[in-house]
């Protein structure tokens, strides 16, 4: 028997609320009753899919394609049914496997029903990529969306990352994103402000934040359990919310059931009204109450953090690749600019382009924070691999070609070495050589036969090939540009040793000094127990006996719900500490220590002229479920900690908590009542604690003041996620198992961090110069010179490349990005004397600008935001 209009028959009676399950096609859209709640709940249907995790990237490459089509089933199905896509790399996917499913998907874009939101390539983690990263993330992103579909994002949408740096709202408004959706971290987990509050950068531009209620995928069935969940977050100034559904992490999408139980207690009125819906369209009504409202909301002018803390820490090589990657790929972009301008070499887009998307791939927040399978791990290090040899390859190819063109006189028996600089500052910076055939060994000078100080080293060959040898020099570069030296046969005269910057330089097994500071070394422990500041006569560290702390580490790939790695630990046991190196250039002592069966050692290097000790560190570990801290006591007084985060710094609690950074930590404050400070500067480690003072641990050791800790390793099992418990009979795989490299320096200061860059210091060591050996010939180029510089000022170069919209000849017009690094307002001095042009700017406080700079020179500058789109459009 069929229903008449209006659902009855005349022997039946017409149908109240909706029955459970699938629901009649014929159900008159009727009034909802008057009782029901008077909110709108927009339920965001979405599909998110973790392109690797507990799988490798090659099905989450097949799982797209089968997701979008449910998705598009769905929506041929059920005519009022909106779904949400992010991560764009998915969309690239299903274009290059499945055209004809893309098509389909371009239709239901312009039809309004499949919106793609988020605007960046992955989800990436949010607090370790460099800023470059997060400003490209959006770049490739947004540039994909508005070529394929003419629309780009204008809500940011990072549901699953673990926690959001503080500089992310200026990024997003740069990428033309004005709010921002994130689930993690959880009310438990922080004191974030209710679901929707302003979230404002340090340079104060702010976005809608909104922290989505309960999850951001649900179970296949019904979605009442999802939606009380949610409510129970409900902000009742606001009233509306957003409830995401959806089966997620191994895709899936929005079901028949989802969908179809939406239509029952929308009908039913049991939570409100529900509609399919967008963050699109939720955050315009929020922004249609108007100012009155807006202005009632809260603000947030810090990080959202924090979740699974040991995501810092774990897989040691992921970080690694990461950084080596994004320096090696900067560097190759700013060198392939330079040679489009100056020689016509056609800048390499396409390559780059390939590079950055490889890296940006695996900075996915279950990539980089190491919490995915170790095969993950195998793809991972081809992908940046290939990266980093694209980036290699253009950057010879830019050295060369500028090498050939330098005039390079001919003088007997040396070998002319350029040295190139990719910092757009100069630099002053030891460079390392390996040569021969020169049995009787070489010294360096400059282009003009003046003596540059150097002394002999360790060759990386271990040949009987008596001719092949090594030093190390001193170079001083300019701003993005080379220098050339000469080596000459025969050991350097007596005179250079003079020419070593300040001089004395003394070193043993227990001392390191020069004319600005005095180092001591336990010999005990091989820790530094004094680190004295001749200039102010302040002693800045001291030795408590927690300079390695050996922890057993019970805790998740993830450390769920860790606050702190800062726990009393084992001290490795020192077996001998050797002078490897002295001379009038730098003094070089080996540390070496033994915990079990893992082996640290730690070379310190000081040089003539500085008061900074940098620490070239190998790490052989084969501890399962341990962690190791490397802490640095100091003696300070009312510290204060600052960490760096992507173009930028925030201040933090001295409260032990696990947190990220960049590449430095500084604690600051006084000693006897004067200023001093200490700034850690590591190359590729992303965990670290600032520890309030704490009672000695060792006999015979000081009590110290607050200390720096940073987590130099953690090996939890692959992928292992707290409640499960281990099987203690079981069989597993344990994550940085043997050999690791890193390095780090420690900056002593007299109260301003800033005096020493850490920054610029932390660029440098992790991109060194690059040195070249030449032949001699004529050329029209001199033999030092700076393409680009940023005068090593407040305002900081951060990129220099070519536009990714080609110039209207075809060539390629460069863009220039900076940064204010001091929070101050500042003039920039940006001088490109191979464009023959300058840019000279107001920054504010950690404000963000980039220009686009036509080679034509009579064309005008022109700002353009983070997608390369004029700001005046």
């Amino acid at each position: 028997m069929s229903r008449a209009a209006g659902g009855t028959t005349p022997d039946r009676a017409p149908v109240s609320n909706a029955p459970a399950g699938r629901q009649p096609r014929d159900l008159p859209a009727a009034p909802r009753p008057h009782a029901t709640p008077q909110r709108v709940l927009h339920m965001i249907g979405n599909a998110h899919l973790d392109p690797v995790w507990l799988w490798p990237w090659q099905e989450g490459y097949a799982e797209a394609r089968a997701t979008f089509r449910s998705v598009l089933d769905r929506m041929n199905e059920y005519p009022d049914f909106v779904f949400t896509c992010d991560q764009i790399v998915l969309l690239s996917w299903v274009e290059e496997q499945d055209p004809e499913l893309f098509e389909e998907i371009r239709a239901r874009v312009a039809e309004g029903r499949w919106v793609n939101a988020g605007g960046w390539w992955v989800e990436p983690d949010c607090n370790m990529p460099m800023g470059e990263s997060f400003v490209r993330q959006g770049l490739y992103g947004q540039r994909y969306l508005i070529s394929r579909f003419g629309i780009p994002s204008t809500v940011g949408m990072n549901v699953d990352p673990f926690g959001h740096n503080a500089m992310l709202p200026q990024i997003l408004r740069g990428q033309g994103m004005d709010s921002y959706t994130f689930l993690r971290p959880g009310p438990h987990e922080s004191d974030l402000a209710p679901s929707l509050f302003w979230w404002r950068a340090p340079d104060g531009s702010r976005v809608l934040g909104y922290r989505i209620p309960f999850e951001y995928g649900s179970p296949p069935g019904s979605v009442d359990g999802q939606t009380e969940k949610a409510l129970q977050a409900l902000d009742r100034r606001v009233g509306d919310m957003m409830v995401y559904y959806g089966v997620g992490n191994h895709g899936g999408g929005p079901t028949r059931a989802n969908i179809e139980s939406i239509h029952r207690y929308d009908r039913m009125g049991s939570f409100g009204r529900m509609t399919m819906s967008s963050p699109r369209r939720y955050f315009d009504e929020v922004l249609a109450r108007g100012e009155a409202f807006l202005a009632e909301l809260p603000e947030r002018a810090d990080d959202l953090q924090h979740h699974a803390p040991g995501c810092y820490s774990a897989h040691s090589g992921i970080k690694a690749w990461q950084r080596r990657a994004q320096h090696a790929v900067l560097t190759a972009e700013r060198w392939a600019a330079i040679t489009a301008v100056t020689d016509g070499i056609a800048y390499p887009r396409d390559d780059l382009e390939h590079a950055w998307k490889q890296i940006l791939f695996n900075q996915f927040h279950d990539v980089l924070p190491g919490s995915a399978i170790e095969s993950a791990y195998d793809d991972a290090r081809d992908q940046l691999g290939e990266a980093v040899a694209i980036a290699k390859r253009i950057t010879v190819l830019a050295h060369n070609v500028i090498g050939r063109q330098v005039d390079v006189a001919f003088v007997e028996g040396t070998q002319p070495v350029l040295v190139f600089n990719p910092h757009p500052w100069p630099v002053s910076t030891d460079v390392p050589m390996n040569y021969g055939p020169l049995k009787w060994g070489a010294h360096v000078v400059d282009a003009d036969d003046r003596p540059v100080a150097n002394q002999r080293t360790q060759s990386v060959s271990t040949t009987d090939d008596g001719a092949r040898g090594a030093l190390v020099f001193r170079a001083d570069v300019p701003a993005l540009g080379y220098r050339l030296y000469r080596l000459r046969p025969g050991d350097a005269p007596t005179a250079v040793d003079a020419a070593a910057p300040d001089g004395g330089l003394t070193v043993s097994e227990t001392v390191l000094e020069n004319a600005h500071v005095r180092i001591e070394l336990d010999p005990a422990s091989g820790s530094i127990r004094s680190y004295r500041d001749k200039a102010t006569g302040l002693d800045l560290m001291t030795d408590d006996g927690t300079h390695t702390q050996v922890c057993e580490d019970p805790t998740d790939t993830w450390g769920h719900r860790v606050v702190s790695y800062a726990w009393p630990g084992a001290p490795m046991e020192l077996r001998r500490i050797i002078v490897r190196e002295t001379g009038p250039l730098r003094a070089r002592v080996r540390v070496e220590r033994r915990w079990h069966d893992s082996t640290l050692v730690e070379e310190l290097v000081l040089y003539a002229d500085s008061p900074v000790l940098r620490v070239d560190v190998t790490l052989d570990w084969r501890e399962q479920a341990h962690l190791l801290k490397l802490r640095f006591p100091t003696r300070l007084d009312d510290a204060q900690a600052h960490y760096e985060i992507p173009f930028g710094e925030i201040e933090r609690p001295v409260d032990g908590a696990e947190e990220p950074a960049q590449s430095w930590v500084d604690l600051t404050g006084t000693i006897d009542g004067a200023p001093a400070g200490l700034t850690v500067i590591t190359t590729n480690k992303h965990a670290y604690d600032v520890s309030p003072a704490s009672p000695a641990s060792g006999p015979g050791s000081e009590t110290a003041g607050p200390s720096i800790g940073v987590t130099a390793v953690r090996s939890p099992v692959y992928s292992w996620h707290d409640p499960r418990l281990l099987d203690p009979e079981g069989v597993y795989t344990f994550q940085d198992q043997g050999v690791q490299r890193f390095s780090y320096e420690l900056v002593p200061h007299a109260g301003d961090r800033r005096a020493g860059e850490p920054t610029r210091r932390a660029a440098l060591l992790g991109q060194p110069v690059r040195a070249m050996q030449e032949s001699s010939h004529p050329g029209t180029l001199p033999a030092e010179h700076s393409f680009a510089s940023d005068g090593a000022g407040a305002v900081m170069v951060t990129a220099v490349k070519g536009s990714e919209d080609p110039a209207a000849d075809g060539g390629t017009d460069v863009i220039v990005r900076a940064v204010e690094t001091r929070g101050t307002t500042a003039l920039s001095h940006i001088e490109l004397p191979f464009l023959g042009r300058a840019i000279q700017e107001e920054f504010g406080p950690y404000r963000l600008r980039t220009f686009r700079v036509p080679r034509d020179p009579a064309a005008p500058i022109v700002e353009v935001d983070l997608v390369e789109r004029p700001l005046a459009e």
